[in-house]
């Protein structure tokens, strides 16, 4: 079952979250709570994006446009290694010649890719 906090939760246990900090957040579309009954509601993974959010923040001084940006590609990165996991398993499952004919079409796909790469030249 999924757990919720509360947003006074959220900012008792997320180091240096404030909720002017949270609000932005919100306004910006970094973050956008659940709504529950009881209003709105963050889940587990809200706060670890919060966590990196704040310490981003504070580490790098990056405003809210930029920090929108980097948790993009950090979204999309893990977008991608998901399927990454899940293609590995789909092919895992197929039989040795598949997975042999995979193998030699990626290196040769690697190989023309690293020839047609400027800096390699």
């Amino acid at each position: 079952m999924t757990r919720f906090y509360s947003e006074t939760e959220v900012i008792s246990r997320v180091d240096d979250l404030t909720q002017p900090r949270l609000g932005a957040f919100i306004r910006a579309r970094i973050i956008s709570p659940v709504t529950t009954p009881q209003g709105p509601a963050y889940r587990e993974t809200d706060l670890a994006r919060l966590q990196l959010l704040v310490d981003l923040a504070e580490a790098y001084e990056l405003p809210d446009d930029s920090l929108t940006m980097v948790m993009s590609l950090i979204d999309q990165l893990n977008t991608a290694r998901g399927d990454m996991r899940a293609l590995m398993q789909a092919v895992a499952a197929e039989p040795d010649d598949v997975r042999g004919r995979i193998t030699t079409t990626v290196r040769h796909i690697r190989i023309v890719h690293i020839d047609d790469d400027p800096e390699n030249s």
